[in-house]
């Protein structure tokens, strides 16, 4: 990992990501972080490249980082953010999403969900009151389905390598019985094989609600990070879509790294 890029509208939000990225980063001193804004009128442009100076002293009186800045006018801040993510060859995106109750909700969880589908480069999603800590137990969620063909294992193993942490492969389904059928048997070994070098962990629970069942195995283990392959009606759509499953990504106090199969 080389670059990631955190865009801020310099909301509590945002500036939370850049605080969390800065700190993710510390002593990866090959890691450059760039703080990117998009703004629609030339007028704002001189006041824009004053606040991300101003943020960019506020990180570095408090961590030792690479960190450049980036002010753009876009029309689209989706558009504008992937266009940067490609011209810089961005590793990753790290977005803030602000509280239970702001309004600022649904635009963050729609422009990281459409960052996602563009497979530019993986999103991860920090919720504002998401606090800094060691990642050390990452939770990758699954399908089971075809997962040679559909798990992004490179960006994935760029991640786990950073942070040198603990795979746990969660599958919830209400199929499940005693024994697993011979195809998911078949998709453990294959998965397994394909993370062989980091020893992972397999669990399988017979839960009809997936999000409640990821959010108690989150809890159980002490999981750090979620990570979601983002796929076609995934399970992330849902998330993002209703207010009763948004709880996972939007309000609870876990980090949510977005993957593009």
């Amino acid at each position: 990992m080389k670059t990631i890029i955190v865009p801020v509208d310099f909301s509590v939000a945002s500036k939370h990501a850049a605080h969390y990225a800065a700190q993710m980063i510390v002593g990866h001193y090959d890691i450059n972080m760039i703080l990117y804004h998009s703004f629609s009128k030339p007028s704002e442009e001189a006041g824009v490249e004053s606040d991300l100076e101003k943020l960019k002293d506020e990180l570095m009186r408090v961590h030792i980082v690479k960190i450049d800045l980036m002010a753009q006018r876009e029309v689209d801040f989706a558009d504008g953010l992937e266009r940067a993510a490609r011209h810089r060859r961005a590793d990753l995106i790290v977005i803030g999403l602000a509280g239970e109750h702001s309004q600022e909700e649904d635009h963050y969880g729609h422009q990281a969900l459409k960052l996602a589908r563009t497979k530019v480069c993986p999103v991860l999603i920090i919720p504002e009151e998401c606090p800094f800590k060691e990642i050390s137990n990452v939770m990758l969620t699954s399908d089971f389905k075809n997962v040679l063909h559909s798990t992004p294992s490179v960006p994935i193993k760029i991640f786990l390598d950073l942070f040198h942490t603990k795979l746990h492969v969660v599958n919830v389904n209400k199929d499940h019985y005693i024994s697993l059928t011979e195809e998911i048997e078949s998709e453990k070994k294959d998965l397994a094989e394909l993370f062989k070098e980091y020893h992972p962990e397999f669990y399988f629970m017979r839960l009809y609600d997936v999000e409640e069942g990821l959010t108690l195995f989150a809890r159980d283990r002490d999981i750090d990070l979620i990570v979601a392959v983002q796929k076609d009606h995934s399970l992330m759509e849902r998330l993002f879509r209703t207010s009763h499953t948004r709880k996972l990504a939007f309000h609870s106090s876990l980090p949510v790294l977005l993957i593009h199969e």
